[in-house]
């Protein structure tokens, strides 16, 4: 059966051709890593945290820009995100972050991951993988996690004596370093008190003859703010060096509270106007017909809804950059369609460029306005820029 050439035009599609994408500038990530880096000093070492698509900036473009830029060390989510960056990466040192699920210790061994863990289970899953491989005695390298407070991962002092049976002189298994997470950067008190469990643990490790290369303690916040600078000089008398774990401030945004410190933003979310219509006072607009025009009124319609990450919360209160000036939000987000009120901008047409972040002329709109617009964080908003929003990497 042949097909005629308007029947194969349906069926052929250009990649990209919405009009919505995300651009990701290296240069302003390679900024940050390095701002990061001179506030860590010689002394330590960073591991750029690139789980959930990078934070939503593209997972394969933000690697290999940070390990051209000098990054040996990655943190990942999952064994299924740590695959896929080793395709990407195959001599980069990878931590898996949430520990080990059923099923995928011997992925682990496979692509020479270094797993979190801190339960029984995830050390008996590596031994037996270990044991079918006829691994070595230390040849597989682990970050112990230790619960300092925080209550989601990690080992309590408690069940730590029970956990180090697992490394006896002959097991595959090695503790390269023991890590915590702060609760509270911002909170020096609390901090304080979170050093001082890590700190005992450290010590019992230490009397069971465990030597670690690293103490992995502190995000992009300890790091800003300086909150736990105490733990250098504890790696320091464990002869080891002091790892951060940087993630949000790779990307441009210091957590909540805190002042941004020289970091810039990495991504500009944008779309295009694809259609342009004029309204009387009193028509509606949207679903549920929140939207009703107060006077005459020309609406721009932009290709975008909550489907590709834009918060519903943004619905009349929420606002975009065109041709320099802010557009509000009119009505309803929909799926898949938004529409802005640019009545009052001097001139709009169809292909103009809107900003959802970024910035135009002397407006600029970042995650963390979004974020507070929604009652939420700027790591929820970039986070959630769909899949089907292209990144585009730029200098």
């Amino acid at each position: 059966m042949t097909t005629s050439s308007s029947e194969a035009a349906i069926y052929t599609y250009a990649p990209h051709t919405r009009p919505i994408w995300a651009e990701v500038s290296r240069r302003r990530l390679l900024h940050n890593y390095r701002l990061l880096e001179r506030l860590a000093g010689p002394d330590a070492d960073l591991l750029a945290v690139i789980k959930a698509n990078a934070y939503g900036h593209g997972f394969e473009g933000c690697a290999l820009a940070l390990a051209a830029a000098g990054a040996q060390w990655f943190g990942v989510t999952c064994v299924e995100e740590a695959v896929g960056l080793r395709a990407i990466l195959p001599s980069a040192r990878i931590l898996v972050m949430s520990g080990v699920y059923p099923g995928e210790a011997d992925a682990v061994l496979d692509h020479q991951l270094t797993p979190v863990v801190w339960d029984a289970a995830h050390l008996e899953a590596l031994v037996e993988a270990a044991d079918r491989r006829r691994a070595e005695a230390g040849s597989v390298r682990v970050h112990l996690e230790i619960d300092s407070g925080m209550s989601r991962q990690g080992v309590h002092l408690k069940n730590l004596l029970l956990l180090l049976d697992h490394f006896d002189p002959g097991s595959p298994l090695r503790i390269e370093a023991a890590m915590t997470h702060f609760h509270s950067p911002d909170d020096a008190a609390a901090t304080h008190e979170q050093i001082g469990q890590f700190t005992t643990c450290l010590k019992v490790l230490t009397q069971h003859g465990i030597r670690l290369k690293f103490v992995s303690a502190g995000s992009s916040a300890d790091l800003l703010e300086g909150a736990s600078a105490d733990v250098n000089q504890l790696a320091t008398e464990m002869g080891a060096r002091r790892m951060y774990r940087t993630g949000i401030g790779l990307y441009g945004y210091a957590p909540s509270g805190q002042e941004e410190h020289g970091l810039q933003p990495v991504l500009s979310w944008k779309t295009r106007v694809v259609s342009l219509r004029d309204i009387a006072e009193g028509v509606t607009a949207g679903y549920g017909a929140t939207f009703r025009a107060q006077r005459f009124t020309r609406l721009a319609l932009l290709p975008i809804g909550y489907a590709d990450g834009l918060n519903r919360l943004l619905s009349n209160r929420g606002s975009v950059l065109i041709r320099g000036h802010r557009a509000t939000i009119a009505g309803r987000i929909s799926m898949d369609q938004t529409m802005v009120d640019v009545t009052d901008l001097p001139r709009v047409d169809v292909g103009d460029e809107a900003v959802l972040i970024g910035t135009q002329a002397r407006e600029t709109i970042t995650a963390a306005d979004l974020a507070q617009c929604t009652g939420t964080i700027a790591y929820e908003v970039l986070c959630n820029i769909g899949e089907r929003v292209p990144r585009v990497m730029a200098d």
